[in-house]
């Protein structure tokens, strides 16, 4: 009897403890899933970060990378053979047009100019020269000339004796054709005097001709290489600033050979680059924003260079305010071309609650609620967001990722 009632006591033991067991696990469950509920449909107001939809016009922009540099930029280079003498400007300093920068040891090209000018004094001399001795070439012919011609009139006496001498009785037909071949022969002798005449003279033209073709190669030398003696002395052609020099002393310059730069430093362009996948979409005149830190500046594309080098194709920006203070030699910025661009539509900050689709779900801020509403987004860049149906101007929005709330429609916003 008594084991009886031990075993009952220790079974009704047993179901206590799994009854209390039971209810604890549901308690604990419930309270769980009781806490999960409050938390996810709570956010705290220092949590978020919140715009408010405005009307406005959204660009949609392609981004690329950008350098500033100076609109103007001469780059000085040495016309000659030469080495650097003296060093007149440091970079930084600012120029005027006219000034010097550097001066070059110029003696080498100094000796070959006056060799050059020697050289062409003796070929003037020469075509004096050939000139002359041409002309005694040709008066001695026109000279032979007119002797044969005094030769031919008295052959021509002779013949008429001789007719004259045979009608008279005292002469005979053979002295008649021997007077009369003497006349041919002086007279084809003078037409090939004539002939040799010609000849000279175009001879004599075309020999001077030459000789003064080559005069003037060599005055067209002297003339460069006095116009690169003069280049030679390192000179801003306009006000600026000195960016760069070459402060090697004494080291050998050869032409080409950079020296200086000088850059207008009162207006600037921008450089830009961009991965050829956007090539197509690359052109001459389209609208370029420039980000300098909170500062943007407008400006269009104006040249797009042709080559692609690496995966990537440059272009040229000029800017709307050419002189701002923001701009710096060498800056790098952030370029953001615009494809398209929509007025007078509804925008809001850009931020992580917009991730790209064209169809997203966003909170929009009711008192102290954030109710779910899903919307159209349109253009996007890295300031602002298109939302075209969904809310109205003056709606506060929550820009900061919302993700983790992708389930609830409604959340509590606390202080």
């Amino acid at each position: 009897m008594d084991t009886v009632i031990e075993q009952e006591v220790t079974a009704r033991k047993k179901k206590k403890a799994i009854v209390i067991i039971s209810i604890t696990v549901l308690a604990l469950v419930a309270g769980i899933w009781l806490l999960r509920t409050t938390l996810r449909s709570t956010i705290s107001k220092s949590e978020i970060n919140t715009a408010v939809v405005e009307k406005g016009s959204v660009e949609n922009t392609l981004n690329a990378t950008g350098e500033v540099l100076p609109e103007f930029e001469e780059i000085l280079t040495s016309p000659i053979n030469a080495s650097i003498k003296k060093v007149l400007m440091d970079a930084g300093n600012k120029v005027k047009a006219g000034q010097s920068i550097l001066t070059l040891d110029k003696s080498a090209s100094q000796t070959e100019f006056e060799k050059l000018n020697f050289q062409l004094q003796s070929k003037r001399n020469e075509i004096s020269k050939l000139k002359l001795d041409l002309n005694k070439s040709f008066y001695d012919i026109r000279s032979n000339n007119d002797i044969k011609q005094l030769r031919i009139s008295n052959l021509a006496d002779a013949v008429e004796n001789a007719k004259r001498l045979f009608k008279a009785g005292g002469g005979t037909r053979e002295g008649i054709e021997q007077a009369e071949l003497n006349l041919k022969v002086a007279q084809l002798e003078k037409k090939q005097l004539e002939n040799e005449i010609k000849s000279k003279q175009q001879t004599m033209q075309i020999e001077i001709k030459e000789a003064e073709i080559a005069l003037a190669i060599q005055e067209n030398d002297l003339r460069e290489l006095q116009r690169k003696l003069n280049l030679a002395n390192i000179i801003a052609t306009r006000s600026g600033v000195v960016t760069w020099v070459n402060k090697n002393i004494g080291a050998t310059i050869a032409p080409g050979e950079s020296l200086a730069r000088i850059a207008d430093l009162r207006s600037f362009k921008v450089n830009g680059n961009i991965s050829d996948n956007y090539m197509d979409q690359l052109r001459n005149g389209m609208p370029v924003v420039i980000r300098i830190n909170e500062t943007q500046l407008k400006g269009h594309v104006a040249n797009v260079y042709p080559s692609v080098q690496n995966g990537i194709v440059s272009f040229d920006v000029q800017l709307d305010e050419r002189n701002s203070k923001q701009l710096r030699p060498n800056m790098k910025v952030d370029v953001f071309l615009v494809t398209d661009m929509h007025t007078n539509t509804m925008r809001v900050a850009n931020g992580p609650a917009f991730k790209g689709p064209e169809v997203q779900d966003i909170f929009v801020i009711s008192g102290n609620k954030a109710v779910k509403r899903r919307v159209h987004i349109g253009l996007t860049n890295f300031d602002f967001v298109e939302i075209k149906d969904g809310v109205k101007p003056g709606d506060v929005v929550i820009t900061s990722d919302m993700s983790s709330f992708k389930n609830s429609n409604e959340l509590t916003i606390n202080n």
